[in-house]
């Protein structure tokens, strides 16, 4: 039987967590960055379509690549962060399906159907996305989502050749909380939802 998280763990992953803009000068091992996929590729997807493909930007000369597609107002905090994830989709996801879903022909939903693909493809990497911050709060690290890049120059910079389209980036590290903003609000329930 499974029991609700503790409230220390939700805090965690929600109630106290925060997007972060600021980090402590203190690295992320690749270990780290294995262990946090390890826990977000098991989060569910469409058919277990999995077409997230993720480059943890770490090194000096992938962050002045980065750096060059960056919106003005991301460019200190992404330099600064100890590890920059680019969440992108493969376009050709479904190639892997007969191994992902191998109860159905799955891959046959998607051959030719362009429309199809681009919406899984953008729907299911966001998902896995949030998946790896869940993963990365509840390793320890801290997370800061963004978007504010220049997609076509990103995608020439790291996804050239490939079939992977950048989605969203997502600094991760250990944050200084003297750099936090003040929590946003966020809706209410009678505000954003309705039950039928």
């Amino acid at each position: 039987m499974k029991h609700p998280l503790s409230t220390e763990a939700l805090s965690t992953l929600f109630l106290e967590a925060r997007t972060h803009n600021a980090w402590l000068d203190k690295p992320v091992p690749v270990s780290l960055l294995e262990e946090m996929w390890s826990i977000a590729r098991m989060g569910p997807t469409s058919a277990n379509c999995s077409p997230a493909r993720i480059i943890f930007v770490q090194s000096d000369a992938a962050k002045q690549k980065l750096r060059q597609c960056l919106a003005e107002g991301n460019i200190d905090k992404t330099m600064a962060a100890p590890v920059t994830a680019i969440i992108g989709h493969d376009m050709t996801f479904f190639e892997k399906l007969p191994t992902l879903f191998p109860h159905a022909d799955a891959r046959a939903w998607f051959v030719g159907n362009d429309a199809l693909i681009e919406e899984t493809a953008f729907r299911n990497s966001t998902l896995q996305g949030a998946y790896l911050m869940l993963a990365a709060r509840s390793l320890g690290l801290d997370c800061g989502p963004m978007s504010g890049f220049d997609k076509d120059k990103l995608n020439t910079a790291f996804f050239a050749g490939t079939t992977v389209r950048a989605n969203f980036l997502c600094n991760i590290g250990y944050g200084d909380s003297d750099g936090l903003y003040p929590r946003g609000p966020r809706l209410a329930f009678a505000e954003a939802c309705r039950v039928e």
